[in-house]
């Protein structure tokens, strides 16, 4: 191991006040920030994944989009291909040089009639068959996954079942990704994280009756008033619907943990110490930290997904998207 992942981690200064987990969790997201796409170019696509399941995507394309490695962004637990990171580091990856393409995983973004499924953390295949017709039906031979929370476990999923037999995908990146869904679910459920854990309980409840008012008599939705957990709302729909046994199955098979030592291709995990639901000590199996081509920045502090830093000359405060855009370039710490 160089100590170029050490150098990577400190790196981060935050502001003092966000040492503090969840303020660090929360507060970039409500930061003004200037993250309009209108000057890049923008095509509207669906993938189709699956029989009757599509994925929508917004690509940013340069002038030859053959001749540009691309960027494929992958959001998490309700987000959508709007959420500011998406947009943050679609506009950095552009600007630097890449094709990139901002996705909507099934259901999110408002795209809930193009799939009759509901999304889950298992759901790799879809990317794997993204990658796959940009290959074919793009030509594209450089691509990168990137993913964030619930996407960069999706990410990591699809690119370990991929090993080496998918030549065109360059590498993967992955900001607290939830790699052990069993862990994260009861992480998320402590006291101590009500606020997020009851953002996401409402969401989804609230996706599901959108879902089922397009597809009716699929769910049966007077189970609904009584789940109070992520767990419960897991078990009782996620896991049925994704043919799951129940949500112990899905939890424990929709892991990317159980693929990591596939992986191929140059990999970038950041995750942080303090992030309030993805608990670091995953990150630390020496399968993970031993893996020739894993590198795993985790500094001290950043909550989930929030690495907002003290301000400097040379770039903005979205510490985390930068790092990606330097990794995309190359800069990446590798073992010696």
């Amino acid at each position: 191991m160089t100590n170029h992942i050490l150098d990577l981690g400190l790196s981060f200064q935050p502001p003092i006040p966000l040492r503090n987990a969840h303020l660090m969790t929360l507060i970039p997201r409500y930061v003004p920030r200037a993250i309009s796409l209108a000057d890049l170019p923008q095509e509207s696509r669906c993938f189709s994944v699956e029989p009757q399941s599509q994925l929508q995507g917004f690509c940013h394309w340069q002038d030859d989009r053959k001749a540009f490695p691309t960027v494929v962004l992958v959001h998490g637990l309700e987000g959508s291909s709007e959420s500011r990171y998406m947009r943050g580091i679609a506009a950095k990856a552009f600007r630097s040089g890449f094709n990139v393409i901002r996705l909507n995983q099934r259901t999110c973004g408002g795209t809930e009639h193009l799939s009759p499924t509901l999304y889950n953390s298992g759901l790799s295949s879809d990317y794997r068959a993204i990658v796959k017709e940009l290959v074919h039906h793009d030509g594209l031979d450089r691509i990168w996954l990137v993913g964030y929370s619930m996407g960069g476990n999706l990410v990591l999923k699809a690119t370990g079942e991929l090993g080496r037999s998918e030549p065109a995908l360059a590498g993967v990146a992955a900001v607290c990704p939830n790699i052990n869904p069993t862990v994260c679910a009861r992480a998320l459920e402590e006291p101590r994280n009500w606020i997020y854990h009851r953002h996401f309980v409402t969401r989804l409840k609230a996706r599901l009756r959108r879902k089922a008012s397009l597809f009716p008599g699929k769910w049966d939705l007077s189970k609904l008033v009584h789940i109070t957990t992520i767990s419960e709302f897991d078990d009782c729909y996620t896991a049925r619907d994704g043919g799951y046994r129940d949500g112990a199955d899905y939890y424990d098979r929709a892991g990317s943990r159980h693929v990591l030592d596939r992986i191929a291709v140059p990999t970038l995990i950041i995750t942080a110490q303090d992030d309030p639901f993805i608990p670091y000590a995953m990150f630390t199996e020496a399968k993970i930290q031993e893996h020739p081509q894993i590198a795993v920045v985790a500094p001290r502090y950043g909550g989930h997904c929030g690495f907002y830093q003290v301000q400097r000359r040379d770039e903005d405060p979205y510490w985390a998207e930068n790092r990606i855009v330097d990794f995309l370039h190359g800069m990446w710490p590798k073992r010696s």
